[in-house]
Parts: structure tokens; C-alpha cells; sequence
């Protein structure tokens, strides 16, 4: 017994299904075979009704016989059409999947089942979860898949477009919940701030859980993201308040800029000679009239720098 035939526990295991091509013949030349002899078969069992004794028995043996096998020639016969695959299952056994378009010929006891292998899409129900930060979020998300391995497919779960659905919710939930929805850290991912590397990822769990499916993900996408209604609004002042302090803190920095040039250069050219004291009154000037959110007076010194 090899390893790859050994559970963990050291049970025999089955092998695992993969999809493999069946045996097919041109089905155009199996229709006209089966034609001929169908027509050939009753001509001589006609002929043999017709006939008396022993040769008329044989003729009409043979022409029972040839019109059963043009039955089962009939019957092997199985139509392809494109982006779809037939599943060969004789009794019970997988024997392959034919995925040549067009008029198939297979084995006639076997049943074939159809699948298809086209681009399919999924959209999950908006689902309510809490995020990383533990805030109530609304989230959906839309999912394109295609089925690559028909055997697995078929034989490796019950119901695969149901599995795909219900993975793909999960993954949804799982990754909503391993993130913010945003966040003030530049370094850390959030949902909102950082969609596409947030639907890499989910790209990838959804592959990895629907796997066993025979399954390809081709592409996922976020088509509802939101803070959930009983928090949205406290979220939205939230988020003003901090775009208010991001934006006064910008406002800061380039008005404590404007004024350390400004007293550079009057420095450097020999404009003026300040104190420490006209200095320090001169910075509260500037930094009143940089920061301020309305418009400033201004007020004209007559006197001296000192009065």
C-alpha cells in the first residue's frame, strides 16, 4: 500500500477524482452506420416474413438482430454542444468526460451527464458583519467562476453551484471581519481605502475554499460596502471630524512652514532685526491670519515696531 493510498490513521483511502477524456467515436459516422443498418435490418426481416421455412426464421433472426444493434448504435449517440462537457458514468464507475463539440459517439450503457463549463456569475445576499474594529458593516459581493474539472465537479460534492455559493459567503464574511472598514493607519488594510488588495485576497479564499469542486475563480468584486444603518450616521460624523482634523492639521503644518521662511528671509537679507519678543509677536500674527477661517483685518502700525 503506498502513502498516497493512506489516511492519516492509516486507512485506505480512495484516489482522488480528477477528470480525465472518455472514449468517443465520431458520432456522423456512427449515425450513418447505424442508418444502414437499421435499413438493412428491415429489408431482411421483411424478406424473411415473406419467406417460408427454415431461411425465412434465420432471415428474420438476422433482421431483429441488426435492427438491436442499430438501436444501441443509436442510443450511443450524444450530442456536445460548446461550453458544455458530457460525464461518461458506467455503472456507477466515472469512465471520463468528452469534451469534443458536436456529434459524439460513446459507450451505449453508459449515462452521460451534462455540465456545463461556461462563465457562470454569483452575487451574495448582503450580508451584516462586524468588522475588525467591531462595527456593524452591510457587505456583498459578486463572484465569476467556471467549473475546470467536471469530475470533481460532479462526484467530489452533492451540489456544486450551492457549494460555490455558500463558500464564497464565507469568505465574504471572513475577510470582512479581518479588516477595518477604514483606518487612519496608512501601514494597516482597511475595506474602503484598500479595495484592491481586499478583493486579491478574496479572490484567492474563495479559490482555495471552493477547490475540492473542481472550481476556478475567475474574478471577484465588492458590490456593496457600507457601515449598517443603526451606526451609519454617528460613522459619518465620525469620519467629518477626523477629515476636519486631518485638514486643520495640514493647515498647520504649511502655516508653521510659511512663517519659518518668512522670518528666514528677513533674516537673510538684512530686512529687519527682530527680537525674541517682536519674534514671537510676529509668529502669533502669521499664524492668526494662516490659520484662521475667515477672512482677517487688517490693521495698518503707523508708530513705530515698538508702539
Amino acid at each position: 500500500m503506498s502513502v498516497q493510498d493512506q489516511a492519516a490513521g492509516g486507512q485506505p483511502t480512495a484516489a482522488p477524482m480528477v477528470e480525465r477524456p472518455a472514449w468517443s467515436l465520431p458520432g456522423i459516422k456512427m449515425l450513418v452506420t447505424g442508418i444502414v443498418v437499421l435499413l438493412a435490418g428491415i429489408g431482411i426481416l421483411i424478406y424473411g416474413v415473406v419467406s417460408k421455412g427454415a431461411v425465412g426464421v434465420t432471415l428474420a433472426v438476422i433482421g431483429v438482430l441488426l435492427i438491436l444493434l442499430a438501436h444501441f448504435l443509436f442510443r450511443g449517440l450524444t450530442s456536445v454542444v460548446a461550453g458544455e462537457g458530457r460525464a461518461v458514468q458506467l455503472f456507477g464507475n466515472y469512465r471520463g468526460t468528452v469534451r469534443k463539440t458536436g456529434l459524439q459517439y460513446v459507450n451505449p450503457f453508459a449515462v452521460k451527464r451534462a455540465i456545463s463549463v461556461r462563465y457562470r456569475n454569483h452575487e451574495t445576499s448582503v450580508a451584516k458583519v462586524n468588522d475588525a474594529d467591531g462595527n456593524p458593516i452591510d457587505i456583498a459581493a459578486v463572484v465569476v467562476w467556471q467549473v475546470q474539472d467536471t469530475a470533481k465537479a460532479l462526484y467530489a460534492v452533492d451540489d456544486f453551484p450551492q457549494f460555490v455559493a455558500i463558500q464564497t459567503e464565507t469568505a465574504v464574511r471572513h475577510i470582512a471581519s479581518s479588516y477595518p472598514y477604514t483606518s487612519q493607519d496608512a501601514s494597516q488594510l482597511s475595506l474602503r481605502d484598500n479595495a484592491d488588495e481586499i478583493t486579491r485576497q478574496l479572490s484567492d479564499e474563495i479559490a482555495n475554499r471552493v477547490r475540492p469542486a473542481g472550481v476556478t475563480i475567475i474574478e471577484s468584486r465588492l458590490t456593496k460596502l457600507s457601515y449598517a444603518a443603526e451606526i451609519a450616521q454617528a460613522m459619518l460624523r465620525q469620519q467629518q471630524a477626523n477629515a476636519v482634523v486631518g485638514a486643520r492639521s495640514r493647515i498647520v503644518e504649511g502655516a508653521v512652514g510659511m512663517v519659518g521662511l518668512a522670518l528666514n528671509r528677513l533674516e537673510q537679507e538684512g530686512v529687519v532685526e527682530l527680537d525674541e519678543e517682536r519674534k514671537a509677536a510676529m509668529v502669533s500674527n502669521l499664524l492668526v491670519v494662516l490659520c484662521s477661517e475667515q477672512a482677517t483685518q487688517q490693521v495698518v502700525n503707523t508708530g513705530s515696531l515698538y508702539q
